[in-house]
């Protein structure tokens, strides 16, 4: 009984936490398909539970159809939140640290949220990197800067996944870096992925075989950088301005 209380605990925060940022938002469009896209749902598989077309789906988040109200963002957060219960529930579970708790460890370098999503060969052309995997490209919705050998000692495979903040659609940027092949076997035994690696201080001819492999198993987009890292922060900080100009 304490158990189904505290699942469904969990889903009522992350419910009012999802439907919020959408209501919220100057964009609720991108917010939605954020987080459709953190569910890792489909917007066929999401139209088909609520009962309407994909062309709505598609037009709340392209932003043709005029922005969603409060009842309706309210009907697509449950309809996400149901689709992955019915699958099992990973998703939500795997939300369930960064609401109890927010991570405070040393191995975070620095992260940020977008408003507006940024686009893998962009990143690519921000940081100076060199793709070691191209994988399965998805948008970028934020970055998390992290000392990979303080992440690989201090952190659990629980409290690893808190790394991502609320948005798996990032760049995880694994600094300290000497072959690749630590960071993306952590990645490879936790349920969220990220939706690019970065690995800073190494070129991409000398990234380990096996990290590269383990990147194609999971279809993570792998890029490899030497941008001194203040200036690759900086430059990602400042993504936004960037977007606004183009």
């Amino acid at each position: 009984m304490d158990e189904d209380i505290s699942k469904e605990n969990v889903r009522r925060r992350l419910a009012e936490k999802m439907a919020g940022e959408i209501t919220l938002s100057d964009k609720p469009g991108e917010a939605l398909k954020k987080w459709r896209l953190n569910f890792d749902i489909a917007q066929t598989d999401l139209s088909g539970y609520l009962g309407v077309s994909p062309s709505v789906i598609s037009d709340y988040e392209s932003g043709r159809r005029k922005s969603p109200g409060t009842l309706i963002v309210s009907k697509i957060v449950e309809a996400l939140l149901d689709i992955d219960e019915s699958n099992g529930g990973q998703k939500i579970h795997a939300y369930e640290g960064m609401l109890s708790s927010e991570i405070a460890s040393r191995a975070v370098y620095a992260t940020y949220e977008y408003t507006y999503p940024m686009q893998l060969a962009k990143l690519a052309t921000l940081i100076d990197a060199d793709f070691v995997n191209k994988g399965s490209e998805k948008p970028l919705y934020g970055f998390t800067v992290v000392d990979s050998r303080k992440a690989i000692v201090e952190l659990s495979s629980h409290e690893f996944q808190k790394l991502y903040g609320w948005s798996t659609e990032r760049a995880m940027v694994f600094t300290k870096v000497s072959t690749g092949k630590s960071p993306m076997v952590a990645i490879r035994v936790t349920t969220l992925k990220p939706a690019a690696v970065v690995l800073h201080g190494i070129s991409a001819k000398n990234v380990d075989p096996m990290a590269k492999k383990m990147a194609e198993v999971d279809r993570i987009p792998l890029l490899a950088t030497t941008k001194d890292l203040d200036e690759l922060v900086d430059v990602l900080k400042k993504y936004s301005q960037y977007h606004v100009m183009e």
